[in-house]
């Protein structure tokens, strides 16, 4: 119903019309025409690096200072109004070009949905229906506000929103006007009843792409783990697929000596395979490593930390095996003192998952190219709408309220993790087995029944119970990794499975989901001895959500599909306010804000690794905004609770100038403070000054963005 070419032709339209001299009666009788001229720039007020800037573990040039310039946007925006016939219709368009010399790719010039969008808004106005009841109509793209809490969206959901600047932009600013039919009704009653049906539209949030927007200041933790150039599972997969080659191709090659250990000989000339009791802790954990003089290794007898070895083989490859497999301490693969207790790289994060596992990873059947991993979208069509329904009203005492209801696909995308083959397309099942004997496994037939039981494999400290995590075609029953060995033999024999020739990729697919909304909103005002007070809030019950759930004990076994998923929740969120306005025109106004899961996952678990160190394996529901290798992969809180205070206040000899600042703080110690200040020089010539600091805990919301704190200085020419 809603096709995105409509763009196009809707510019057409409105250039097209701006230079018409309209004779009387015509089609469009009177044009207005009017606009703004504006530039804006602003610098960083703190220096160091921002989220996801840093080009390897190791970078630590790649920073800005304070003082350094980070945008340096001139847009101009011309509004056309005028009228339709002689029935009293109207329309109204606005053009919108904008260039950001210092924006990365992508945004610095127009951008399609988006604050960039260059045609912003083209709408008709018009009434339908008999003269004492008419519908007002309002059809094309255009913004439906339902919410009007302060710093936060909440029932403000009809239009997306871009985040590109965080929460810096008015609201009007960040929403992105979408094509819609708008149609209102005022009942005999005094009521109001609203249905807007409206095409889908995603949130715009940075790094959300498979490019990671690198660089771009207002990059979140939880966007960085899924696209960051080094903490990113986008672009550690693939490295982890590396090392991975280098150990089965050293293993092939003799570079490990595994006689009088209980590893078992046969790996020496299978690679991986024959590791299957063997897992990363066991080898990175382990103290009494001997290196020998031809530079294998015995991993038994010696006096060499494992750790440092496994730091090495990750980031400088193995001798003899492709540069390509280097990683040259890009991605955040493993640390040089390791520590599975406190996880900060992706190899202590899979510090149970044996050698064997990695023989999936290791790439296609007698090669040594690793897995691959991709980034797609898959969004709903043209066709699919969002649906509203909106009853507003007001009782003889004064009390304001409204129903809402919107049946939409969410505006925040979602991400899932899949494995595929990478020719066919077809999705793969993932398996856990069990190591009964060198080189052969047990297959567990229900994983999930598996992870459930309090016989636990998963979480298993002999090396006789270790796992291996398997990729496998459910159509052609294929198996994919470098060497052949039977998951279902549990005798030990070698007899061989189909294997792929075809690579296996780990899929991220950026979606979108159907979600059910259903809230009120409410004002009040009231008069007391000390000055009127309104009284106001907000609910919104989310049927559905999508939220990610953590299982580090899947992640500790090496089931990246599994262990980081996005699972259906409800939700309820509140917004309580007053208004009160003092000292004439000193607006003061307070909120109390409570994100509600009311699906929270936390099943608390302790695991222990192959050398016996305790480590934490719950599963849980993660904090989207933050949850990173850096954190621990950051845990929710069930009821996340916000607080804020706005003042704003006119002043000049004709308060002709007004000044507004917002505090937020976020629990847990995240605080954002933002002050603004316009300056009317006269009718036409507008000064614009923002300072925007964010401070507090770094694995917050906010806190995490300090290095983003900014100040802006802009000019805004009205003609």
């Amino acid at each position: 119903m809603f096709n995105k070419t409509m763009v196009a032709t809707g510019v057409a339209i409105a250039v097209a019309a701006m230079p018409v001299v309209a004779e009387e009666g015509s089609f469009m009788d009177e044009l207005e025409i009017s606009g703004e001229l504006k530039n804006e720039s602003a610098i960083f007020t703190n220096g160091g690096q921002t989220i996801g800037q840093a080009t390897s573990m190791t970078d630590t040039t790649t920073k800005h200072d304070s003082g350094d310039l980070y945008k340096s946007e001139s847009s101009a925006k011309i509004f056309i109004n005028g009228d339709v016939g002689e029935d009293g219709s109207s329309f109204h368009a606005e053009l919108n070009l904008r260039y950001d010399t210092e924006a990365v790719d992508g945004y610095k010039g127009a951008k399609s949905y988006s604050q960039h969008d260059l045609l912003r808004e083209l709408y008709v106005d018009t009434e339908v229906g008999n003269e004492d009841s008419p519908v007002s109509l309002r059809i094309g793209k255009q913004q439906v506000v339902w919410g009007t809490a302060d710093g936060i969206k909440l029932l403000d959901i009809i239009n997306p929103t871009d985040w590109r600047e965080f929460a810096q932009n008015t609201m009007e600013e960040a929403r992105i006007p979408i094509w819609m039919v708008n149609a209102e009704m005022d009942l005999d009653s005094g009521a109001n009843l609203q249905f807007v049906l409206s095409q889908v539209e995603e949130n715009k949030i940075t790094g959300l792409n498979s490019s990671g927007d690198q660089g771009q200041p207002f990059v979140m933790k939880g966007v960085d783990s899924i696209t960051g150039k080094v903490n990113g599972f986008l672009n550690v997969t693939p490295a982890l697929s590396k090392v991975a080659n280098t150990f089965s191709l050293s293993a092939q090659g003799g570079g490990f000596d595994t006689t009088g250990d209980n590893h078992g000989d046969a790996m020496a000339a299978t690679g991986l395979v024959g590791f299957g009791n063997l897992t990363v802790d066991g080898f990175a954990g382990n103290k009494a490593i001997t290196v020998n003089g031809d530079g294998s290794m015995t991993l038994a007898g010696g006096a060499v930390d494992g750790g440092p070895i496994l730091w090495n083989i990750a980031q400088n490859g193995g001798a003899g095996i492709p540069d390509t497999n280097d990683n040259n301490s890009v991605t955040n693969l493993a640390d040089q003192t390791w520590d599975p207790a406190n996880p900060s790289s992706a190899f202590e994060y899979m510090a149970n998952a044996t050698f064997s596992t990695f023989n999936s990873f290791s790439g296609i059947s007698g090669g040594a190219s690793g897995v691959l991993t991709n980034y797609v979208r898959d969004y709903p069509s043209d066709s699919d709408v969002n649906t509203g329904l909106r009853f507003k009203n007001s009782t003889e005492g004064g009390f304001n309220y409204s129903v809402n209801y919107f049946h939409h696909y969410d505006a925040n995308p979602s991400v899932t993790m899949d494995w595929y083959d990478s020719v066919t397309n077809q999705k793969l099942d993932v398996q856990i087995a069990t190591q009964v004997a060198d080189g052969a496994v047990g297959l567990v037939a229900d994983q999930t029944t598996n992870v459930a039981a309090s016989a636990v494999p998963l979480a298993a400290t002999g090396t006789t119970a270790d796992v291996v995590v398997l990729i496998k075609n459910p159509v052609s029953g294929a198996y994919y990794g470098m060497l052949n060995f039977d998951p279902n033999n549990t005798a030990g024999a070698a007899a061989a499975p189909t294997m792929s020739a075809n690579q296996a990729e780990l899929r991220f697919t950026e979606k979108l989901n159907r979600v059910h909304s259903l809230g009120t909103a409410f004002d009040y005002s009231m008069e007391t001895d000390f000055a009127p007070v309104v009284l106001r809030g907000e609910f919104l019950y989310n049927k559905d959500e999508l939220a990610p759930v953590v299982d580090k004990r899947l992640l500790a076994v090496g089931d990246l599909a599994n262990s980081l998923t996005m699972q259906k929740q409800d939700s309820l969120k509140y917004v309580l306010g007053a208004d009160v306005t003092v000292l004439t025109n000193l607006m003061l106004s307070g909120q109390f804000i409570q994100m509600r899961n009311l699906d929270y996952v936390d099943e608390s678990r302790t695991c222990t690794t192959q050398t016996g160190t305790s480590f934490d394996c719950s599963k849980y529901t993660g904090d989207m905004a933050t949850l990173h290798m850096s954190n621990g992969l950051n845990k929710a809180e069930e009821n996340k609770e916000f607080y804020s205070f706005f003042m704003s206040k006119p002043f000049g000899a004709e308060q002709q100038h007004r000044w507004n600042n917002i505090f937020m703080f976020e629990e847990n110690g995240g605080k954002w403070n933002r002050f603004d200040v316009e300056y009317s020089f006269n009718d036409e010539l507008i000064g614009m000054a923002e300072m925007n600091k964010y401070w507090g805990d770094t694995n917050t919301q906010f806190g995490q963005m300090e290095n983003s704190s900014n100040l802006q200085l802009g000019l805004k020419y009205i003609f």
